[in-house]
């Protein structure tokens, strides 16, 4: 049995059946990283005594009939932005380099709960300040399905770990596509939920406002799956939502009988039926910048959409070219705001020789932080400044009010909004470093998600010319994951049945 192929649900159902045990699955992982991570170099930090001292308990509760979820024994590997107690927790930064938190995130406590065992954890953007991978202080991650090609960011590591088959599903965080975007370029399924489905505590924060925990996975089922364990109210968090406090308001689709409530039930969402579906496919999103063997491919798939029943319709949905300012504004500033803790004097790393308190600030600050972080606090600090907070601060304020609205007519129409997840298939290493803001653009199909608060879905759609990954992404209404996870679905069940040339991370390394 090749357990690195098995999807994070087919390996649970294996470990209930007794067909291997945890720690078997622990080290039928480990030794996959062994083989590839030395090319791939997905982690930051790994921790195999632990694994296997973890295996041990979970396997005992298992036998004992206390762990009977889906995830039970299931490895996994977690974003090094979301703090584990004990473990180092990075931020793939200089000025972290030696943290051990002294608690877990919330959503590492409920995949813990759920008996999950955590193998390591993944590099990642510089404090998720970036689209590649490739600002990390611990050096970059390779793209499993192209070694001289990224695998995207700030989730890269994440994505290249489940592509890899080191690991069999990971928890990522998505700022401004953060989840998507790497998967789409590693050929895997990422999921954003809905802002406060998921709590933030303990996720060392980016942009508080847009930072949101996801599952990366090999399939659609496996994202349901962890969504279900990872998704909690949490009174720790103040951005965090009760779910369950929320009814079904006259969005669902009434015609076909699939009403979504906001709840925790995501896996009674996979069904394979899309018949009666509304589809928005907006103009904006396929216009000028985009690939053509991208949008190629989405088109074919959402042709498979339309053959299975699905409503199909174009529309403009306006204020896209707004969306990037405002992103960057917003998400600058409140990462100037967030990372002004990170001083040297608290915890992490501190300049070695300084002349009094403000030499040290300054001195560890410009030792402790990259480029690229360095670059967006000054924005922020810029943004925030007297004379100009009303001039941008705030004016990117409005206009995420704006793209919020914009969303909101569109769901009047539509069920689902359909749209490439990056305009372009992973670029060769060096090359968006080299011009930020051509990285920048990169995410413009990606951050309105975020500016509005919506879940989307990143699914693999098929390969360009140079053998890369597509993906395409799936848009929600807020608290709407039920209908993006059954589009998804579909679309991915009829993939496999018509052999639509895609991998989606199973076995392919």
């Amino acid at each position: 049995m090749d357990v690195t192929s098995l999807t994070a649900v087919e390996l649970g159902k294996k470990i209930r059946e007794r067909a291997l045990s945890v720690t078997d699955a622990v080290n039928a992982y480990f030794e996959q990283i062994e083989r590839v991570e030395g090319d791939v170099h997905s982690f930051v930090t790994l921790d195999r005594e632990g694994a296997l001292k973890r295996a041990e308990e979970v396997q005992k509760q298992i036998d004992e009939g206390t762990l009977t979820g889906p995830l039970a024994g299931v490895p996994v590997a977690v974003k090094d932005n979301l703090c584990t107690k004990g473990r180092l927790t990075t931020c793939s930064s200089k000025i972290l380099e030696n943290f051990k938190p002294t608690f877990s995130a919330e959503a590492v406590c409920n995949l813990e709960k759920a008996g999950a065992v955590l193998i390591g954890k993944t590099n990642m953007d510089e404090f998720a300040m970036g689209s590649t991978t490739e600002t990390s202080y611990f050096g970059v991650t390779r793209n499993p399905r192209n070694l001289s090609h990224v695998p995207g960011g700030s989730s890269g590591g994440s994505c290249a770990a489940v592509a890899a088959c080191e690991s069999p599903y990971a928890l990522g965080s998505d700022t401004g596509g953060s989840i998507r975007q790497p998967s789409a370029f590693c050929g895997v399924v990422g999921l954003k939920p809905t802002y406060g489905t998921v709590s933030r505590y303990g996720l060392i924060a980016y942009g508080s406002s847009l930072d949101q925990i996801g599952p990366i996975a090999k399939d659609v089922t496996d994202c349901a799956a962890i969504l279900e364990v990872i998704a909690s109210h949490d009174s720790k968090d103040s951005t965090s939502i009760d779910r369950n406090s929320y009814v079904n308001r006259g969005v669902g689709i009434k015609e076909s009988g699939m009403d979504c409530p906001a709840g925790y039930d995501f896996m009674s969402a996979l069904v394979n039926d899309v018949s009666g579906m509304r589809i928005g496919i907006p103009k904006d999103y396929f216009g000028e910048g985009l690939e053509p063997e991208v949008k190629e491919k989405i088109l074919a798939a959402v042709q498979v959409l339309k053959d299975k029943g699905a409503v199909v319709e174009e529309f403009d949905l306006s204020l896209v070219q707004y969306a990037i300012p405002a992103y960057y504004v917003i998400a600058s500033a409140e990462a100037s705001s967030n990372l002004s803790r990170f001083d040297g004097v608290k915890y992490g790393y501190r300049t070695e020789e300084y002349e009094g308190l403000h030499n040290m600030y300054k001195k560890t600050r410009s030792e402790g932080f990259g480029a690229e972080v360095k670059r967006r606090i000054m924005l922020g600090s810029f943004v925030l400044s007297s004379g100009y907070y009303d001039a941008y601060y705030l004016k990117a304020l409005k206009t995420k009010a704006l793209i919020k609205e914009a969303f909101d007519r569109a769901f009047e129409r539509f069920d689902v909004i359909i749209a490439p997840a990056a305009p372009t298939t992973a670029p060769k290493l060096g090359q968006s470093l080299s011009d930020p803001l051509k990285m920048y653009l990169g995410d413009i199909y990606t951050i309105s998600v975020n500016l509005a608060g919506l879940p989307g879905i990143s699914i693999p759609v098929g390969k360009d010319s140079k053998g890369l990954p597509i993906g395409m992404q799936m848009i929600g209404n807020c608290f709407q994951e039920n209908k993006i996870i059954r589009a998804a679905y579909t679309l991915e069940q009829s993939q496999r049945s018509i052999d639509f040339e895609i991998e989606g991370g199973r076995g392919s390394w």
